[in-house]
């Protein structure tokens, strides 16, 4: 589907292009074959991918072998250290309540998480300009321009994403700056071409106020050299850098985007779900492939209704404005203690979550603010 480009099709990059100052007028550009939709809504155009054939369909799984998995038990002591460890990375915090607590109580659940990434890649083409700096023109006359799908870049790492740049070959014409008018300069706003401007010490008296002696600033002329154009008068066009003529082309944006679908089985603790979505868990599944499909016979109802809600919205997200790159389904084992404590003839509870025993404290006993302890 896609070809090789030849030396004279070479992609030039432009990611560390600055953003151009000023757009063209649309009629100032030619027509060039392919591309006649950029000059109609806002000269930008959204290219669909390709259709491609679907991968082959999945196998029946065994998740008896899944099942069987389990992750380490969280003891009194693991939950002590957890929470000791928690509050010395704490300021405010004092650890002799940490030491002191008794704990009276062990609620453990295994949560599982399933996470959908897809990684695409969308292209859209644009007009752009850059000054004209005489060098060769990569024009119509040197053949037509690729459709945009059909020019091969090298695509970064799977689902990390990124947005880079390229010029479209034989698409490039050179036109009349249209800010400066082909002068390469234009008048000074700040002196309107004077080269000079009212002293800003004496305000063009000559003299300061109460002061008989002549303004030193302006050595008693009432003018001072302006600071803008440095008294020339004019400023080089900002638009083609005094070159007078721009390189008009069409420019091809790609962007690699790596989508995420989340979901967290449903448990009885008050642990907030935004800490678990981010937990350390152990993976209990991947699948990573071109086209992943649903797991509609996992043991977990739950988690089959995921990944088949998690990939629908996918496919109808990206189906018809991006290119499907690689898709990874993951399910990963989560484990969530809830402690129950007695601290000083009040009862509390803290949690622990995730494999490296991350902590959540609802109302940690012993908390301090500028040295003072809070009752």
């Amino acid at each position: 589907m896609d070809r090789d480009l030849s030396d004279e099709d070479s992609v030039v990059d432009l990611s560390f292009e600055a953003e151009s100052p000023l757009t063209p007028p649309a009629e100032l550009l030619e027509r060039l074959p392919s591309y006649d939709c950029l000059f109609q809504g806002g000269g930008q155009q959204i290219f669909f991918p390709p259709l491609e054939a679907l991968g082959r369909p999945q196998e029946p799984r065994c998740w008896s072998s899944f099942l069987e998995h389990r992750v380490p038990v969280v003891t009194e002591q693991v939950a002590r250290e957890a929470l000791l460890s928690f509050v010395n990375s704490k300021c405010c915090y004092g650890s002799s309540a940490a030491g002191d607590l008794i704990i009276q109580e062990l609620k453990q659940q295994t949560l599982c998480r399933y996470r959908l990434e897809t990684f695409s890649e969308s292209r859209i083409s644009e007009w752009t300009f850059q000054p004209f700096t005489k060098r060769s023109v990569d024009g119509p006359q040197r053949g037509t321009s690729p459709r945009l799908w059909d020019i091969k870049v090298q695509v970064p790492p799977m689902f990390q994403e990124d947005t880079r740049k390229f010029q479209v070959p034989h698409s490039s014409l050179v036109k009349e700056c249209h800010k400066c008018h082909g002068r390469g300069r234009y008048k000074c706003s700040g002196c309107h071409g004077a080269g000079m401007v009212r002293c800003p010490s004496c305000r063009g008296a000559k003299r300061r106020t109460k002061q008989p002696r002549r303004c030193q600033m302006c050595s008693g002329s009432g003018r001072h050299r302006c600071s803008t154009c440095s008294g020339r008068g004019t400023k080089t066009c900002a638009t083609c850098k005094g070159e007078k003529k721009l390189l008009h082309f069409i420019q091809l944006v790609i962007m690699w985007k790596n989508s995420l679908f989340e979901f967290v089985s449903e448990h009885q603790l008050n642990c907030p779900g935004e800490l678990l979505a981010k937990a350390k868990g152990e993976n209990l599944f991947k699948d990573e492939n071109t086209t992943v499909y649903p797991l509609i016979d996992f043991p977990l109802r739950e988690i089959s209704l995921a990944s088949q809600r998690g990939i629908a919205q996918h496919s109808a997200t990206l189906a018809s404005r991006a290119r499907v790159l690689q898709q990874r389904q993951t399910i990963e084992l989560i484990p969530l203690t809830e402690v129950h404590y007695w601290y000083q003839g009040k009862t509390n509870v803290y949690y622990i979550y995730g494999t490296d025993h991350r902590v959540y404290v609802v109302d940690y006993p012993e908390q301090y603010c500028c040295g003072c302890t809070i009752i």
